[in-house]
């Protein structure tokens, strides 16, 4: 194999014509710019430079290699400038996915600091909900993917790095002229006859379980992932809904007053990457900056 070392040792000694002038040129002995041109020609498997006297000249294979060794060793410079670059966060990408609540409210704080500390580092946003996020980082078509779950799942997420980021709490959303609307909680049992107004088909699932386990089934009359599209049907009086306190947060509700549910359904955010993304600058950066804007 020949090695980018000893295409810069024939290239000096192309242009200076002897191995002592290479050497003060490459700042080593002429011992050293002799063994290692024995070295490329060993990998070559053929002579590359001929002595007349005290002159050297290249062979027609040597030729060729000088003429080729410019450009793989501009190349690999580049190379070797792009990288530095990338692990000194002067560059790099990240693709980031996110939910849509975590993008209105996580996202742009984190990434605006993110931006500040390492302007060179540019990211990009898509928005899907898990599992399709975490999908979406297993085939390798994101770096980071925000999401949420219930309750642990054992084994979900065994092969993903998990960075913690909080813990978002379900509000229960009334109409303002609600019989309930102005008390300090509510429990789920206590809406057990209203029409609901359901949203993510996670977190509609979620709803679905948490009533069961209350003794009823839901009446789900509206279904939506717009979370704004939640928040003006329950403002127009056609039903109740709870949404995650992300969401709330993301969009001023009108006509409608949000209400703390007892007992207390929380969901984990966190944000995922793969182990070997975690290790790359700029995803780390990145994650770092999720955490800290997820603890303010």
């Amino acid at each position: 194999m020949i090695e980018a070392r000893h295409l810069r040792v024939l290239r000096a000694v192309s242009t200076t014509g002897s191995f002592s002038a290479a050497a003060r040129e490459l700042g080593c002995t002429q011992p050293a710019v002799s063994q290692q041109m024995k070295a490329l020609e060993a990998s070559a498997g053929t002579t590359l430079l001929i002595r007349t006297g005290r002159e050297m000249r290249l062979t027609q294979a040597g030729e060729a290699l000088v003429r080729h060794a410019s450009g793989i060793l501009a190349g690999l410079t580049a190379a070797e400038e792009e990288v530095a670059a990338i692990a000194g966060l002067r560059a790099g990408r990240v693709r980031l996915v996110s939910f849509p609540s975590g993008s209105s409210t996580l996202v742009p704080g984190a990434l605006a600091a993110l931006r500040a500390d390492h302007p060179g580092t540019r990211v990009s946003l898509v928005e899907a909900e898990p599992p399709r996020s975490v999908d979406l980082l297993r085939e390798g078509d994101c770096d980071i993917a925000l999401a949420f779950r219930y309750g642990a799942t054992g084994g979900e997420w065994d092969d993903l790095v998990v960075r913690p980021l909080l813990t978002d709490r379900l509000i229960g959303l009334l109409p303002e002229v609600h019989r309930l609307a102005e008390a300090p909680s509510v429990s789920i049992g206590e809406l057990a006859d209203e029409s609901w107004i359901a949203g993510c088909p996670r977190c509609r699932r979620q709803l679905v379980e948490v009533c069961e386990e209350a003794g009823f089934a839901p009446r789900i009359d509206f279904a939506t992932d717009d979370y704004p599209a939640v928040m003006g049907l329950v403002g127009a009086g056609l039903g109740v809904a709870v949404l995650p306190e992300l969401a709330v947060e993301s969009v001023r509700p009108k006509g409608a007053r949000a209400v703390p549910v007892e007992p207390a359904i929380e969901r984990e955010i966190v944000a995922l990457t793969l182990p070997d993304l975690a290790r790359v600058p700029a995803v780390a950066a990145t994650l770092d900056q999720l955490a800290r804007t997820a603890a303010r």
